[in-house]
């Protein structure tokens, strides 16, 4: 087994902490209401804690029926949280796992700055390109640019 870490930020008008709540606790309500052509719904096994597995299921037509993580912590007064990808989505039989560490900061200019942090737990010799990686995260924008044009439209959501 290999490990690939991939370091990404992006950026976003929305504010660290309404960005953060719409990822970590109110993503079983807010995914499938911002993001209705990508998430059909999401089911969390007790509170949304650490070790809590959440099964993401997916609309029909898209590449992936579901994906499940298992929750590693939230750290709400610095708005990080961290999980693993544990089954289903891309992991195939190239992947064990992904392992992600996010952190919303606020950005100069108002908005927010995303730190992520993705360790690829490949299997066996597979190994994983950053061009496979950077196809991962266009991929990961089907949830995220909706969620955050949600949150833009939707000044009362997440506060």
């Amino acid at each position: 087994m290999g490990v690939v870490t991939y370091d990404y930020e992006n950026t976003s008008p929305v504010a660290p902490a309404r960005l953060f709540k719409a990822f970590t606790v109110e993503a079983p309500k807010v995914w499938p209401t911002a993001a209705p052509n990508a998430v059909k719904s999401i089911e969390v096994e007790a509170n949304p804690s650490s070790g809590s597995i959440v099964k993401i299921n997916f609309v029909e037509g898209l590449p992936f029926q579901y994906m499940k993580h298992q929750i590693g912590g939230h750290d709400e007064s610095n708005f990080s949280y961290s999980y693993d990808l544990i089954e289903g989505g891309p992991l195939g039989g190239k992947l064990e796992k992904i392992s992600y560490e996010n952190k919303f900061e606020a950005a100069a200019g108002g908005g927010s700055i995303c730190k992520s942090s993705m360790k690829f737990y490949t299997v066996g010799d597979n190994v994983i390109t950053e061009d496979e990686i950077k196809a991962l995260i266009k991929g990961s924008e089907g949830v995220y640019k909706p969620v955050e044009a949600y949150l833009l439209a939707n000044p009362e959501a997440c506060n």
